[in-house]
């Protein structure tokens, strides 16, 4: 006879096999350790290339001569925004996924590793990554977009203060990032058996298309703290309103994960 082997921790599935329990409860929370490594680098890489062209392709097509002459109001300029958005940051993510996991959004890797799915180590590589590819894409895109040239730059995360104050701004913010963080948690639980596929970055985009429709007259839609600040920070129109898009974001990871694992596990 074999050693007994304790069951308590598996279910079956349906091919006959065992796995693990699922679920935030399963998981544990890191410093991350384990994850220091020539593989982090690699994960470095693919989140600083991914948000430098999330800006490069996503913010320059609201920089666009066409795009730029047009009034922000009008439905042909932010539902084109609206599109490039959605499937260039789908198309992003499913670039980056295999490598880091296509997050490209500090608020993003917050959420996940307040859901115990990544190590602190990890979560910090990944932030700093993001915000140094988001600064490079706005630095590229300003040079060989020659946007001095132009006007007024398109793009830049701001509200109108005589049409809504800085907490309706704010909350906005909140409430359009919360919604694409329960798309992202509800893409990766195991529960649901999603397989890798196209289809989780496709589900990503759409939700990011949805939220820029809903968003642009607004704030110009951030929903990212990347986002929402290197751009304004590039193009020297940063101001105190830039606040709201850089933490806006990341207070919407705190209620995501909760809210996720309460409601909709």
């Amino acid at each position: 006879m074999g050693e007994e082997v304790d069951l308590s921790n598996v279910t079956p599935v349906v091919n006959g096999g065992v796995k693990k329990k699922c679920g935030f409860a399963s998981r544990s929370y890191s410093l991350g350790v384990d994850d220091l490594n020539w593989c982090l680098l690699q994960k470095w890489g693919a989140e600083f290339f991914g948000t430098m062209f999330l800006i490069i392709f996503c913010v320059g097509s609201a920089n666009h001569r066409t795009l730029a002459g047009l009034d922000t109001f009008s439905p042909a300029y932010y539902i084109s925004i609206s599109i490039a958005f959605g499937i260039g940051i789908g198309g992003i993510v499913h670039i980056c996924a295999g490598t880091s996991g296509g997050h490209v959004n500090p608020a993003v890797t917050l959420a996940l590793l307040l859901d115990k799915r990544i190590s602190l180590l990890v979560a910090i590589v990944y932030t700093v990554a993001q915000f140094a590819g988001g600064f490079a894409g706005a630095a590229i895109l300003y040079g060989l977009g020659n946007m001095g040239e132009l006007q007024n730059i398109a793009g830049v995360n701001a509200y109108d203060s005589k049409m809504i104050e800085t907490g309706q701004a704010f909350f906005l913010e909140v409430f359009g990032t919360l919604f694409l963080l329960l798309t992202v948690l509800s893409t990766i639980n195991e529960k649901r058996g999603h397989a890798p596929s196209y289809l989780q970055p496709l589900s990503i985009g759409l939700s990011i298309l949805v939220m820029h429709i809903f968003l642009i007259p607004y704030t110009n839609c951030a929903i990212n703290p990347v986002r929402g600040t290197v751009w304004n920070v590039v193009t020297g129109q940063a101001d105190e309103h830039t606040l709201v898009f850089l933490f806006a974001p990341w207070v919407a990871s705190f209620v995501a994960v909760p809210l996720h694992n309460i409601f909709f596990d």
